[in-house]
């Protein structure tokens, strides 16, 4: 198994919102804000070479929106997804599957380009895309709360090319392909997906959104996005209880600065940054 981070740019949304009912004297420590409030972002997506199969988890904003959208959200990077892969060595038709954690723009925006003729195209055209069921449903008929995250541009094309496949929900993690287990946890959106892929030994967690960043870690600091936030704090516990006292690593998709990380205790118990790792 091979593991490369694949960046696919920042964008910047809402200190305010991505820590919820934190203070601003407290989290402006965290992610400085702009002049606006807004706090700078990735989205980071990972790519894992397994036997024949290249995965991709997540693919980003993509670049299909218009002017108006993007002015909402300032998107910049110095490379694109399709950019970053290729540095990986790797062109968008040998992408074999495409795991999406959950349909926010932010996710699953990359996944679905504009042709040249100006209608919708997969970016990834052989690829498998992966979700589930109650996660689509959910997504296709939005709440008000997550109806601008939705946008069916991003996942109806994939369902209409063929190339969407549904994951069945389990209580319990999913052994979904060799060294690559699914949890479905619903505090951040309805059954998003989180991949745990066993690295040479190592246990390591694809956060998505349950835990997008280190100034995260503490459990009051949930997103005013979450649906469910105290079931969000729930799943986050245990997800820390795990990464410290099993050895679990944690991959942050939206942190600005770190990707990969480990958890400790504290002298008074509370979790805590552990170290901070380059690579896998």
């Amino acid at each position: 198994m091979k593991i490369t981070i694949i960046e696919s740019g920042y964008f910047k949304l809402d200190g305010g919102a991505m820590f919820g009912v934190v203070p601003k004297k407290m989290w402006q420590k965290l992610n400085p804000p702009d002049e606006q409030n807004m706090c700078t972002w990735a989205m980071r997506c990972l790519l894992i070479e397994q036997g024949d199969r290249k995965i991709l988890i997540d693919t980003g904003m993509g670049d299909k929106q218009d002017a108006k959208f993007r002015s909402h959200f300032s998107p910049f990077g110095e490379k694109t997804l399709v950019e970053s892969l290729a540095d990986a060595g790797l062109a968008p038709g040998e992408i074999t599957d495409v795991l999406l954690t959950h349909f926010h723009f932010d996710h699953v925006g990359g996944a679905v380009k504009i042709g040249e003729k100006g209608d919708y195209e997969l970016t990834f055209p052989n690829a498998t895309h992966w979700t589930n069921e109650l996660h689509y449903k959910w997504a296709f008929d939005p709440n008000p709360r997550e109806r601008a995250s939705f946008l069916k541009e991003n996942f109806v094309p994939i369902l209409k090319s063929g190339k969407l496949k549904y994951i069945d929900v389990q209580k319990e993690d999913l052994n979904w392909l060799p060294n690559i287990d699914l949890r479905f946890v619903y505090g951040h959106t309805e059954a998003m997906m989180l991949p745990i892929i066993n690295y040479n030994g190592q246990k390591i967690l694809y956060c998505a959104d349950l835990m997008p960043s280190t100034g995260h870690i503490g459990l009051p600091y949930v997103m005013a996005y979450d649906i469910r936030p105290l079931v969000t704090i729930e799943e986050r516990r245990r997800m820390i209880e795990e990464a410290t006292t099993q050895d679990l690593r944690l991959f942050l998709e939206h942190d600005p600065k770190t990707a990969l990380i480990s958890l400790k205790r504290n002298d008074r118990g509370r979790a805590v940054l552990g170290e901070v790792f380059e690579n896998f």
